[in-house]
């Protein structure tokens, strides 16, 4: 399956969403997707499968949990797939950083001119 199936599904997405800053139980996952989704159980432990077993997620067993985590390889592979893209929005980004910092400064001078 190619990263961009895996990643087209929003509860796939979303389980990654779960675990990119630390592992998480199973059950924990499955609490949040329920909640979010309307989905059961066994559909949730599907997505995590197909995380699994395309690479996305890793799986440790402590006791009787599962404890899932992200696995960044694939993600790799998304990142270059889309750097020849990202022309199309660094300009803007770059366009709006200045922006930003041209309306700090000018709070800065307001700021300063009330306060003399």
């Amino acid at each position: 399956m190619h990263a961009f199936d895996v990643l087209g599904d929003p509860v796939r997405r979303r389980i990654l969403e779960l675990l990119v800053d630390d592992e998480r139980s199973s059950g924990d996952i499955v609490a949040v997707i329920r909640a979010e989704f309307g989905i059961t159980q066994p559909a949730v432990s599907q997505h995590l499968r197909v995380l699994r077993e395309n690479g996305f997620a890793r799986v440790r067993a402590e006791g009787t949990r599962r404890l899932y985590a992200v696995d960044a390889s694939p993600l790799q592979d998304v990142d270059r797939w889309l750097q020849p893209f990202r022309q199309f929005w660094t300009q803007r980004l770059d366009a709006l950083g200045t922006e930003l910092a041209r309306g700090r400064r000018e709070r800065r001078a307001r700021t300063a001119t009330k306060e003399d």
